[in-house]
């Protein structure tokens, strides 16, 4: 399925130019394999220093600490494109988020430091959840002590995605348990390899994406705080437009090629002397998937567009909509992708299988469905 949008011709030149880059890096299955190290990496650090050089991780970044400018359309395109070719960027959309939150309430100092290390092909990561505390982020219990004009933190953190490659990470800690739960949350920046924290990876159906972070008397200097002490929820929800958006994205172009991998094999596969696609059941199946794929990527671009057109605006409605149809539609198209491939989906060798694998975990991470569900259903008053 190709772009339909109305883009300019920039933009279209801007997708052109990723598409020509993807077929030529990772357009085959032997290419994905060695940069994947055998379908284990989510990220390849070579094949994203190359981007970085190419100046396209720069649409996550303002024009005056080195990016192209923040568009939301275009970051959009780029995570849609990439996804769709499956290229092995797993760390970008996690510094995108990270960096966006360095770039709102960041000092100067850590603006430029940290976002030229984005720029410079640099993955940054965030790290919210713990044991305890998953949706409920204020139940979060990981502290922070002031401590000889610094801080302390002790605690654990979980499913942090891509600790293991970044070079920052941004610490959610508790810094106060007094006033309401929400209050007394901290933003932290951490430098790769600091003096008590220990990264521990989780093996996952998508392989070495999250880790565990253990802190024990880790010390953090006084200027690592990122924004106010006490006011990382408000810091947070800031950014809660962007993470779905970015989410929204990537299951996009996900989704795309779960349709364009599935039209091509019932197409070619024939069975009682014709091409199984042929036949009504899988003829109107696909029917409705193309239905649903251009219906969702009118949604997520429509809300794209509303949020550059207003970067301040809070959008939770059409953002958790965005997301929520994006992730649910690419996990039904790449399971019945599968069901409609037969023994041939569930083989390795056709791709399927990958493809569903990166579907199922989207509608948990960024917030769950239900999550997303509740907070539209809370937008109309209920």
């Amino acid at each position: 399925m190709t772009l339909t949008l109305t883009m300019t011709d920039e933009r279209r030149d801007f997708v052109a130019a990723i598409e020509d880059f993807c077929r030529r890096e990772a357009g085959t299955r032997e290419q994905w394999l060695k940069l994947t190290g055998g379908g284990t990496e989510p990220h390849n650090a070579e094949l994203y220093g190359k981007m970085a050089e190419l100046g396209w991780l720069g649409v996550a970044v303002p024009e005056q600490y080195g990016g192209a400018g923040q568009s939301m359309v275009d970051l959009l395109l780029f995570l849609e494109t990439t996804a769709y070719w499956q290229v092995p960027i797993g760390g970008f959309a996690t510094s995108a988020i990270t960096a966006a939150s360095y770039e709102k309430f960041g000092t100067e100092e850590q603006k430029r430091r940290v976002l030229g290390d984005f720029l410079h092909g640099k993955v940054l990561a965030v790290s919210m959840s713990e044991p305890g505390a998953g949706s409920d982020v204020a139940a979060l219990a990981c502290r922070a002590e002031r401590r000889d004009g610094g801080w302390v933190i002790n605690g654990q953190k979980t499913w942090c995605s891509n600790a293991h490659l970044a070079e920052h990470i941004l610490l959610v800690a508790r810094t106060s348990a007094s006033g309401d739960r929400h209050d007394g949350l901290t933003m932290f920046s951490v430098p790769a390899g600091a003096g008590g924290l220990v990264v521990r990876g989780i093996e996952t159906m998508g392989g070495r994406e999250v880790n565990d972070l253990y802190f024990t008397d880790c010390y953090l200097p006084g200027d690592a705080v990122v924004g106010q002490a006490g006011q990382a929820w408000r810091q947070l929800m800031a950014g809660l437009n962007l993470e779905r958006m970015i989410l929204a994205g990537l299951m996009l172009g996900t989704a795309r090629r779960v349709f364009d991998d599935t039209v091509a094999y019932v197409r070619e596969r024939k069975q009682f002397g014709r091409p199984v696609g042929s036949f009504q059941a899988l003829r109107h199946r696909l029917a409705d998937h193309a239905t649903e794929l251009e219906c969702t990527r009118l949604l997520v671009h429509d809300v794209a567009r509303r949020i550059e057109a207003e970067p301040e605006r809070m959008l939770p409605r059409e953002a958790s909509m965005a997301k929520l149809k994006a992730t649910e539609l690419a996990k039904a198209l790449a399971l019945d992708g599968m069901q409609m491939m037969g023994g041939y989906g569930y083989a390795v060798e056709y791709g399927m299988e990958r493809l569903l694998r990166s579907t199922v975990v989207s509608t948990v991470y960024g917030g769950t469905s239900e999550i997303q569900r509740d907070i539209i259903g809370k937008s109309y008053g209920l």
